[in-house]
């Protein structure tokens, strides 16, 4: 930087943003300001301290900002005016004094520059209303996101935990059928025992039965996943076989022996090693046993459905894990996936698609975060669809980022609007529906990672893709 000719209120007064000014105050800002003209180059960079505001006079200015570890263009102008650096400096400690971009001159520029203390000095002596103004502005916006952002949290979160609670109801109420099932049957098996234990069947019998029993149990671990119609056909047949051979509510058994795998060949073994005299009894024993490892075998789904959920429960919520963690981003999309079930698969028309890269690597992330982001993108998309369509998770590298892509089926973002989706409080949802929030708190979180949201959208397809640094974002990972 180098200094440049005497600052005059002549001068000053050409720019727009001092030319209402009077003349003592125009001689206040060339006392304390001055002139400086800078080589190509950077000017500031940012994140750092905040000291200076700088007003275009002669040359062009570019302002950047980082987006997944790249400077993306912001601004490119020559106009003479143009302000930027310190700007904020006249709300003091209350915001953190740093900048917000990073400015560099293409060419020898030519600018007012002004000490940020300077600066907030002069806005306070000179503007006090508009101080207020711009304070309560800035504030009451900053609050009112956070009121609403929190709101909209609590509202994501009730309905997580309404669908998460409706997922954990089926698998739960079906343990709880199947055991009071399981005591009817052992209830059954112990009356078969007591007439066992009176010496109503020889040992031989008693032998064979109990061989007969274990090769059920091992036929039930095995039993084959058979078609609508195979089912139907094999119950036919049993069902026969039973009335055939005098074993009362034969039709009855015939499901439960069915959904075990075992068929007609297998019964006439069981009949040639009793005598048939006690054939139905035997039948009925094995019958007892069936079902009762088909429900201990229901009560294990049940059981390993419920602690799926709230494996996927944890893993989203990121429950007793640090907040920054290196992640598999799959796993945070499936957990997410598991708790919008209800409103994806609640009896409606949408389909998923998952198309992951599994050969992407784990990326350092505020997990529990990329979560919101997930829910969020998600969310949007299911709703666009209003109940019918597809739902497209794609993950795959793009250069040295990962990136996921989250589309709909809907009828797409209309262009005159597409440009004001990540605005804070715009939403084309109707009145009381929607806050405004979701993608603007979206961005942030993927910005924080350094990472950036891009949409593209047409009708009948619309696609947002998250990118994020597969080293991660940089700064203080505890906060």
């Amino acid at each position: 930087m180098n200094a440049g000719p005497a600052c005059t209120p002549e001068e000053l007064r050409t720019l727009f943003l001092f030319e209402k000014l009077d003349d003592d105050q125009l001689e206040q800002l060339c006392r304390a300001g001055r002139i400086e003209v800078i080589e190509p180059g950077p000017v500031y960079r940012e994140g750092a301290p905040a000291t200076c505001f700088y007003v275009l006079i002669e040359g062009e200015v570019v302002l950047t900002k980082l987006s997944g570890g790249q400077d993306v263009e912001m601004v490119r102008t020559s106009h003479r005016g143009a302000y930027s650096g310190a700007w904020t400096a006249y709300m003091g400690d209350r915001v953190p004094q740093v900048y917000g971009t990073s400015m560099t001159v293409p060419e020898r520029s030519t600018f007012f520059v002004l000490d940020a203390d300077d600066f907030a000095r002069f806005m306070a002596e000179w503007f006090p209303m508009a101080l207020h103004l711009l304070e309560g502005l800035f504030f009451g916006n900053q609050s009112s996101r956070e009121i609403i952002a929190q709101r909209e949290r609590l509202l994501a979160l009730g309905s997580l935990s309404a669908g998460l609670t409706h997922e954990l109801n089926n698998p739960a109420a079906a343990a709880v059928r199947a055991t009071a099932s399981l005591r009817d049957r052992v209830a059954g098996m112990r009356h078969k025992l007591g007439i066992i234990a009176s010496g109503a069947y020889e040992p031989a019998t008693l032998n064979a039965l109990i061989r007969i029993q274990e090769e059920a149990v091992d036929l039930v671990a095995k039993a084959p996943v058979l078609s609508p119609l195979e089912e139907s056909d094999r119950e036919d047949a049993l069902g026969g076989w039973l009335e055939d051979h005098g074993i009362a509510g034969g039709w009855n058994l015939a499901p439960s022996f069915v959904q075990a795998g075992l068929d007609v060949a297998w019964l006439e073994r069981v009949a040639a090693e009793v005598e048939p005299s006690i054939l139905g009894g035997a039948v009925n024993w094995l019958n007892y046993t069936i079902e009762s490892e088909l429900l201990m075998d229901e009560i294990a789904d049940s059981t390993a459905r419920i602690t799926a959920l709230v494996g996927a429960a944890k893993q989203y919520s990121q429950m007793d894990r640090a907040p920054f963690q290196v992640s598999d981003v799959h796993e945070l999309l499936d957990s997410t996936l598991v708790m919008l079930s209800r409103k994806i698969g609640g009896g409606s028309g949408i389909e998923v698609v998952k198309s992951y890269d599994r050969a992407l690597p784990p990326v350092p992330a505020y997990a529990a975060e990329l979560n919101q982001v997930w829910t969020n993108l998600i969310d949007n998309a299911v709703s666009a669809m209003d109940g019918r369509g597809t739902l497209t998770i794609r993950t795959y590298r793009d250069g040295d980022c990962l990136a996921v892509a989250i589309g709909d089926t809907g009828p797409g973002i209309p262009e005159d609007i597409r440009g004001r989706i990540f605005e804070p409080f715009f939403t084309t949802k109707p009145v009381g529906e929607g806050t405004g929030l979701g993608l603007d708190i979206s961005w942030r979180i993927v910005d924080k990672h350094r990472g950036d949201i891009r949409v593209e959208s047409q009708p009948g397809h619309t696609e947002f893709v998250v990118r994020l640094p597969l080293a991660g974002p940089e700064g203080d990972h505890d906060g």
